[in-house]
């Protein structure tokens, strides 16, 4: 984390020496010239001081120091970059400034005496990197990144006894399968999942397995550390070879090389049948040291690698044609059972506890690590009353912090995040301003990620690709666990596991990184740099702790005294780089946020504003502007001035139990707004006659999503001539003036690597250069009204997953053809008012898992083939007719019996009444009566 800010204000330094130079006083330069090059002398040494500080108090309070100090010249430069700003602002002539700048000499001293300051602690700081750094030289017992603290605790993970696993037998049985049967030639098994989830303790009872000893005549079980030496690890994996088979190990293997290492292994298991588990591999680079001493045989031989990364697992296995087993978490049944053996020793759970142990059991998320940790020492206070363990419940963060018992846990799972790169921690730490259980948007995680500086433009690609990449780090390292996914497999919706979060929010609070208000009698920092409100902001001197306030984040704010303490809040934080105010209740811009001036990210999502002031030109840095479910409409000119913003979101939707034609109300187009050629989102503008919006959006070729309303057919010529210009388009979305004609033939070059597409309104004809756009995930096709069947135009796609038709044909047939649709997954036929058939050939649609059909009236019968789908996991029917249903309850159920959920839906007294069709049958069959499941309109997009 220290090295994180250190590189970040390094930048922010080069920055400013280059710019500002002519505004320094030439011993101030010097200064902050001294101050960067000690930066940068002690940066290499951080990577390895941040992940060891937990080990050592004193190098702890270095790393502290480190930080503080760096935090306090980048406050210093925002500081004295403010004040440049409003000094160009306020005078129009170099005479103004000058005599501007001699009024302001007290704020330029103030400034160069606290560099000053810097520059004195920063000398004492450098004794210590001195002195730190020859003790590392030295051999040291400094642990490297990812060594926890300096105590390997996976060792712990094999100390539980058989009586207390719960839910293995499964997962043991399938891997043991696929080990001691199938083909014979070498195969790699990787077992994955989060630290603690029990992977090794799963694989132990495997390689203990009766029926593996026999089947293998060879069997080895090597750890790997995150800071292997491969030498070391084919050291131990001969070590182990030659012990179980009682031979004298070779001669002088402590002198060999790597390739004479790797030739004694292969030589050894040449010819024989063997099963090796390589235990916690934390990178690929670990498994490429490994697979070449394997001989690659048909002798039935079997390696199984247990790794907390997805890539690592399909490295390992895909050379092989193996398999990756994703371990999940304990269901809630399991957890329960496994939690009720070690609190109570196998007995119940006595009534006035079980809230109290369900909510501590939620928290451990289904971990089993966990769940007999923190169980273990709920045993010891089977004697306290309810509220000893509502404040043991309450206080789990600080638990994890001082309670021995639970060290062990906290220690397996901080290797995660010890081991993340410098680059991710304070990204990862950043997921502490959400509150627990908060479903966490990527889209907007990114955002916030690049507005506040961390992420780094590689050659090539943008800073949000760079970010995104980041998140699938954390993905694919388990410390991210997706909960909603984009049709191109990318995730959209993630949830950070609780203990997690705990462990995170101790380390923000330690490093004064986030400060949250979800706590009762909270204690404020000295100073706040980012601060989450969760709920309430009750304080009423919060204006003091703003002045070096960079990020403020808003969850559940409905109140007005809050809205008040915060509008108070922002008036002196004049550094705020990131400011979210999602759902508060106002009604008009807040004036105040004009003044911060440094401020990149602005969202009023779901607030009651209803206008925008032309002043918000004056925030010239803002490059993220989310309007998206306030009343706003039109835009000032003032926006016209953001030369640097990058997304602008101004939209909302318009609730319904079925989609109107106007489901979406954006803004009109802004004269000139192809003058903010940086923009890459831009939803939803309007088209208006006289606007020239179209020639506009021509000129912004960085656009990547694109959603224009409101067109009209004499639009589609200019409209066509502009999207071949915007050869970065992924996500486009068209929509015309009700009644009025969508007449796409003129495009000839669509862009190439568009994968969303959103059409709505009256096609002239189905626009052909579809067909030519390889890259196509998502087709929407709304209130088309086409007379030929779209299929034949779509089912050639390569990558094309999700289909949605709405009003889109008026044809009786849907024929999806023999073969095609390949990688389609979800299906959604809304509102074809004329289709009486959809078949489904033999071979096509072979990884469809959802469809969907709704107010489909005229449809005679399910789709014909829909019993050949075996993958199909969902299948509704809305406010489908009883005609249509009731075959289903007798001869056709039969037809969709594989299906795992199939309901009929039906939109009553403003709600959704489900059906689960297995139910009504079984019911129907007993005649019992069961209420439907009711859920509301929101709920019904998880469906």
């Amino acid at each position: 984390m220290a090295e994180c800010a250190v590189e970040f204000v390094l930048e922010k330094l080069k920055t400013f020496l280059e710019e500002v130079k002519v505004n320094l006083m030439k011993d101030v330069k010097q200064e902050v010239e001294y101050v960067r090059d000690e930066l940068e002398r002690m940066t290499a040494f951080l990577r390895v001081a941040d992940a060891a500080e937990d080990s050592d108090p004193e190098l702890k309070l270095w790393v502290k120091q480190v930080r503080d100090v760096a935090y306090e010249t980048e406050d210093v430069i925002d500081e004295f970059m403010l004040h440049l700003h409003r000094t160009n602002r306020c005078c129009p002539n170099f005479l103004h400034k000058f005599i501007f700048s001699i009024r302001n000499l007290k704020i330029r001293y103030e400034i160069a005496s606290e560099i000053q300051s810097i520059k004195s602690r920063m000398t004492d700081i450098s004794v210590g990197h001195r002195r730190y750094s020859r003790k590392f030289s030295h051999g040291s017992d400094l642990v490297v990144v990812g060594d926890g603290g300096g105590v390997d605790r996976r060792g712990d993970a094999l100390i539980l006894e058989e009586g207390e696993l719960v839910g293995i037998e499964s997962s043991k049985k399938q891997l043991v399968t696929w080990i001691v049967e199938g083909e014979s030639r070498l195969k790699v098994v990787a077992v994955v999942g989060m630290g603690g989830l029990g992977k090794t303790t799963l694989v132990k009872k495997v390689f203990d397995d009766d029926l593996v000893k026999k089947h293998f005549q060879n069997h080895a079980w090597i750890t790997v550390s995150q800071s292997f030496k491969v030498e070391e690890l084919l050291k131990d994996t001969i070590r182990q070879l030659f012990d179980q088979m009682k031979l004298p190990i070779p001669q002088a293997i402590s002198t060999m090389s790597n390739n004479k290492l790797k030739t004694i292994i292969k030589d050894f298991l040449r010819h024989k049948r063997f099963v090796l588990i390589f235990d916690d591999v934390w990178s690929i680079q670990a498994w490429e040291a490994i697979k070449y001493a394997l001989p690659n045989e048909d002798q039935g031989s079997r390696v199984i690698v247990t790794t907390r990364f997805m890539d690592v697992a399909s490295s390992c296995s895909i050379e092989t044609d193996g398999y990756v087993y994703q371990l999940n978490p304990l269901s809630e049944e399991e957890s329960w059972i496994l939690f009720c053996q070690k609190a109570f020793q196998g007995s119940s759970c006595p009534k006035h506890l079980t809230d109290t142990c369900e909510n501590v059991l939620k928290k451990c998320g289904g971990l089993p690590l966990a769940i007999v940790a923190i169980s273990g020492v709920m045993s010891t206070k089977m004697d306290s009353n309810v509220d000893d363990w509502n404040m043991f419940n309450y206080g789990l963060g600080s638990e994890l912090e001082g309670n021995d018992q639970l060290e062990s846990m906290r220690n397996i799972l901080l290797l995660s995040f010890n081991y993340l790169p410098y680059y991710l921690k304070p990204c990862f730490m950043y997921l502490s301003n959400y509150p627990e259980d908060h479903l966490i948007g990527h889209n907007t995680l990114v955002r916030q990620w690049v507005a506040e500086g961390f992420v780094k433009q590689n050659e090539g690609r943008t800073v949000e690709e760079v970010a995104q990449g980041y998140l699938n780090e954390l993905v694919n390292r388990s410390l991210l666990h997706p909960v909603k996914i984009n049709d191109d497999g990318s995730v959209k919706i993630s949830r950070i596991h609780d203990l997690y979060r705990e462990i995170i929010l101790s380390k923000s609070r330690d490093q004064n990184f986030v400060t949250t208000t979800a706590e009762s009698n909270m204690v404020w920092p000295q100073r706040v740099r980012r601060l989450s409100i969760h709920g309430a902001l009750e304080n009423s001197e919060v204006e003091r702790y703003g002045a070096r306030l960079c990020s403020l984040l808003s969850f559940g704010v409905g109140d007005l005294q809050s809205t008040s303490s915060i509008m108070q809040l922002l008036k002196s934080s004049r550094m705020m780089k990131v400011l979210d105010l999602t759902g508060l209740p106002l009604e008009k811009f807040p004036e105040v946020i004009l003044e911060l001036l440094h401020l990149r990210y602005l969202c009023l999502r779901n607030t009651w504003i209803k206008r925008l002031p032309g002043s918000i030109k004056k925030l010239q840095k803002l490059e993220m502007l989310d309007l998206k479910g306030t009343y706003i409409t039109k835009l000032p000119n003032g926006i016209l001035k953001l030369q640097h913003l990058r997304q602008l979101l101004v939209y909302h939707h318009v609730l319904s139990s079925y989609m109107p034609y106007d489901y979406v109300h954006g803004f009109k187009a802004l004269k000139g707004i192809g003058c903010l050629k940086s923009l890459q989102k831009l939803c939803f503008i309007e088209a208006y006659p006289g606007s020239h919006v179209l020639e506009e959006i021509a000129k912004m070729t960085e656009l990547k999503r694109l959603s224009i309303t409101k067109l009209r057919a004499k639009d589609c010529v200019v409209l066509c001539s502009a999207i071949e210009n915007l050869s970065k388009l992924c996500s486009l979305g068209l929509r015309a003036v009700e009644k009025d004609v969508l007449d796409l033939q003129y495009l000839s070059s669509p862009p190439p690597f568009l994968q969303r597409l959103y059409l709505g309104g009256q096609l002239a004809n189905f626009p052909r250069w579809i067909q030519s756009i390889r890259s196509l995930v998502k087709v929407y096709l709304r209130w088309s009204r086409l007379s030929d069947d779209p299929l034949q135009y779509l089912q050639d796609l390569p990558n094309l997953v999700h289909i949605e038709f709405l009003d889109a044909y008026i044809g009786e047939k849907l024929c999806f053809k023999a073969g095609k649709f390949q990688k389609l997954k979800l299906l959604d036929l809304d509102r074809l008012e004329s289709l009486k058939w959809v078949i489904i050939e033999e071979g096509a649609t072979p990884l469809l898992e959802k469809l969907i059909i709704q107010q489909c009236n005229l449809l005679e019968s399910i789709p014909v083939g829909i019993e050949r789908i075996t993958n199909l996991k969902v299948v509704e029917f809305f406010d489908m007719p009883d005609e249509f249903i009731s075959p289903l309850r007798g001869d056709e159920y039969l037809k969709v019996a594989h299906i795992p959920e199939v309901n009929h839906t039906y939109w009553r007294n403003g709600c959704w009444e489900v059906y689960p069709l297995e139910e009504t049958v079984a019911n129907e069959k007993s005649g019992k009566i069961r209420a439907p499941i009711v859920t509301t309109r929101e709920q019904r997009n998880w469906l």
